[in-house]
């Protein structure tokens, strides 16, 4: 039941973004997801005593608050203003072909075999589809594409902090320290756009679902399912949420994606599954942490 509730909830944010971004800003929509998991998770890390000697780890910390949470979510938010949530969620499936390629600049070396590699070039293979024949428009298509390609490069790396920087601590504490961290970095640029109005009850909701079930509690299903499912069978989650985001996009938003959406679809999907195949335990559970 974990399995399938997180393969939904992480499959969904990019549905519910695509709705709060047409009257809220990407700042403020960032801000809120953050701000709000933060409050219900900073207490439970706080009561799990997961707080104490993070001190210690700080700048790992605030790298990771950037990499995995300022940016990305930000970037994903003004990127839907120009692109589809179901190509959204097909871009953001090239994840664990990001952690493959940047691994080795972290220091986290593993061996790229030969259907891993295999994997790398079906991926970029599936994304030249994806961008030459998907449903993206000149220019501003493209402006939206390079924000998800930055929020990609983030979830890639904040993944790779943790593996190198955070071995050994219990996951909720730099988790929910983090995303406090997050929310004072973008509590002033959010606060500069707050609307003049009340958004509609639409996007109110839109914007509670994504703080509360895409964020806070999705995490707290990811490490249930980690502990008691292990961690390579967890990183299969990767693979559902873009089937998840896509069918949202198509069948309730009425988005078309093309045969070279669809194409790019099977083809990055496919991609990822093998070049994550033989992923150490560590880097498969901070795989998944990072697809968020």
């Amino acid at each position: 039941m974990a399995f399938v509730a997180l393969g939904i909830i992480w499959g969904v944010p990019y549905f519910f973004i695509k709705i709060a971004v047409q009257e809220v800003s990407p700042l403020l929509i960032a801000f809120s997801r953050v701000a709000i998991a933060a409050a219900i998770l900073v207490p439970i890390a706080w009561r799990r005593g997961a707080l104490r000697g993070l001190s210690k780890h700080k700048a790992a910390i605030c790298a990771f608050a950037l990499a995995e949470f300022a940016i990305p979510f930000s970037a994903i938010s003004f990127g839907e203003r120009w692109i589809s949530s179901s190509v959204t969620g097909i871009l953001i499936a090239m994840v664990p072909l990001s952690v493959a390629l940047m691994q080795r600049f972290f220091g986290v070396n593993e061996t790229l075999g030969g259907p891993r590699i295999i994997g790398l070039g079906l991926g970029f293979v599936g994304v030249a589809a994806l961008l030459g024949t998907g449903p993206i428009s000149w220019p501003l298509g493209w402006v939206g594409v390079a924000c998800m390609l930055l929020a990609t490069l983030g979830y890639a790396i904040g993944p790779l902090i943790i593996q190198r920087q955070l071995q050994g601590v219990e996951s909720i504490g730099p988790l929910a320290a983090s995303l406090l961290v997050a929310s004072l970095i973008l509590a002033l640029p959010a606060a500069l756009e707050i609307p003049a109005s009340l958004p509609s009850t639409r996007a109110v909701v839109s914007i509670a679902v994504l703080s509360t079930v895409c964020t806070a509690i999705a995490m707290l299903l990811m490490f249930y399912l980690v502990q008691n499912a292990g961690a390579s069978r967890a990183t299969v989650i990767t693979y559902i949420n873009p089937v998840v985001s896509t069918l949202l996009g198509v069948v309730v938003l009425h988005e078309h994606l093309g045969v070279g959406g669809f194409l790019a679809f099977v083809l990055i999907l496919l991609g990822s599954w093998l070049a994550t195949r033989g992923a150490s335990r560590t880097g498969a559970k901070l795989a998944a942490l990072g697809k968020s």
